[in-house]
């Protein structure tokens, strides 16, 4: 449904396709595209218009979040300070025996709730339930629900298809508008060679984005590399066999075929040049995700030398499972942090790095770059504003800089996705805030009797 045109004026707009505009309007049109953008008073605006002021603020696109779990929301704080494996092994198994298919659909929304808070209008997300569909679509969200497919066994792969086939028809059904559909052979501990083979061939036919998680870990490496490490004895146990697969879990999906898609590869922790040059020659895209790599004790992603090296990357939050936020703009300034803290450089992704970084380079991660990521005529109205106005933002001299290292997901006072406001100061316009909050607790108290 068509609305009123609006215009938005702020302190600051960040266009990100052109440089900061201080005191500046950009003008929504009725079906939600962006008629355009310029200082205050410049524009010529129609009589209909809607005015809105935000003051001390800044304007910029809607931040793009290129990796998160929203069916795991339930598990923030309950997986901490354990060794991967451990970590992976009681969130398998405290699934089964606790969450519900409801539990995962109230966790999904309670990530909406979350991101639309933070400014958030773009999710991309890995998922064994597809939760994130109905609830991107019931939030207003934009997204990509990557259907998780599992099996390291390859005698069972055509099993693991028929599960992902299944799923995939049923979550098409719901899909549509801001939301698509996508597949995601999870991990090498957790996906035979073969099953890789098969997902891609899926992935071709039918023209799906695909997605992996892949060089997390030294476990994981070890176990593609020497067909050892802390994955190997389980899944020997189970009667897999375990021999050496490829020189880097990278070199593994160069031979599998699944970069000859350009997937979106999720952490790249374990990376060598080598490993960089195969992701860069086949186009595949990297979702940076450093506060989960840090916590989990896997290390940082060589983050400066893919962006020179030319791979897209986009920043991700992964889940509150591992990480306990849902916050972009600090994800981003950790990214800043560790990087210049490991090489001991003052230069290294400045605050312009990290607004395109959680921008357009997101949007361009994930193939999206023609409708979102900057604020330019014709592109899809997908805003978000975030106040200056607390204790820890003034005095401001450079909103850039303040944007990333003083402000916080929290100071985002309205989120919009296609024109339409989702979040405005405090309220969300979407959701039953509270509803999802009982329900999410609900499934918490159940899942604390297992852990």
């Amino acid at each position: 449904m068509s609305r009123p045109p609006t215009v938005y004026r702020a302190d600051w707009v960040l266009p990100v396709a052109t440089p900061p505009i201080s005191r500046g309007e950009l003008l929504v049109t009725g079906d939600g595209r962006i008629a355009a953008v310029a200082p205050a008073g410049a524009l010529d605006l129609p009589a209909d218009v809607e005015v809105r002021e935000l003051g001390a603020t800044v304007l910029l696109p809607g931040l793009v979040n290129v990796h998160a779990h929203p069916e795991l929301a339930v598990y923030r704080g309950a997986l901490e300070d354990l060794p991967f494996r451990d970590w992976i092994l009681r969130l398998v198994g405290s699934k089964r025996q606790a969450i519900r298919p409801e539990d995962s659909a109230a966790a999904a929304r309670w990530t909406m709730v979350e991101a639309l808070s933070a400014g958030m209008t773009t999710l991309a997300a890995t998922e064994a339930s597809g939760a994130g569909v109905e609830a991107m679509r019931e939030a207003g969200i934009r997204g990509i629900v990557y259907q998780e497919a599992f099996g390291p066994d390859p005698s069972t792969a055509a099993d693991s298809m028929a599960e992902l086939e299944a799923s995939l028809a049923r979550l098409r059904g719901l899909a549509g508008g801001l939301v698509q559909v996508g597949v995601s052979p999870h991990a090498p501990f957790t996906v035979s060679d073969e099953l890789y083979r098969q997902v891609v061939a899926l992935a071709r036919a039918e023209r799906l984005p695909i997605a992996a998680h892949i060089a997390e870990s030294a476990a994981e490496r070890a176990l593609v590399v020497t067909g050892e490490g802390d994955f190997a004895p389980g899944l020997r146990a189970r009667g897999i066999a375990t021999p050496p697969r490829a020189g880097s879990p990278i070199e593994l999906l160069g031979r599998l075929g699944v970069l000859d898609v350009r997937p979106l590869l999720i952490h790249c922790v374990d990376v060598s040049d080598e490993d960089i040059a195969l992701i860069a020659e086949s186009g595949s895209a990297v979702a940076h995700c450093p506060i989960a790599n840090a916590k989990l004790g896997h290390g940082l992603a060589p983050l400066p030398a893919m962006l020179e090296a030319g791979v897209r990357v986009g920043i991700g939050t992964d889940s509150v499972g591992s990480n306990n936020r849902l916050d972009l703009l600090e994800e981003a300034r950790m990214a800043s942090l560790l990087q210049r803290a490991a090489g001991s450089r003052y230069d290294v992704l400045n605050s312009a790095d990290l607004l395109r970084l959680c921008t357009i380079d997101g949007a361009r991660a994930l193939g999206l770059d023609d409708r979102i990521g900057t604020l330019e005529p014709g592109k899809d109205a997908d805003l978000c504003a975030v106040a200056l106005q607390g204790v820890h933002t003034v005095p401001s001299y450079d909103p850039l800089s303040t944007l990333f290292h003083a402000a916080r997901g929290s100071d985002v006072i309205l989120t919009v996705v296609a024109g339409r406001v989702l979040y405005d100061r405090g309220q969300h316009l979407s959701l039953d805030v509270e509803r999802v909050r009982r329900e999410v607790e609900d499934a918490a108290r159940r899942l604390r009797e297992v852990l």
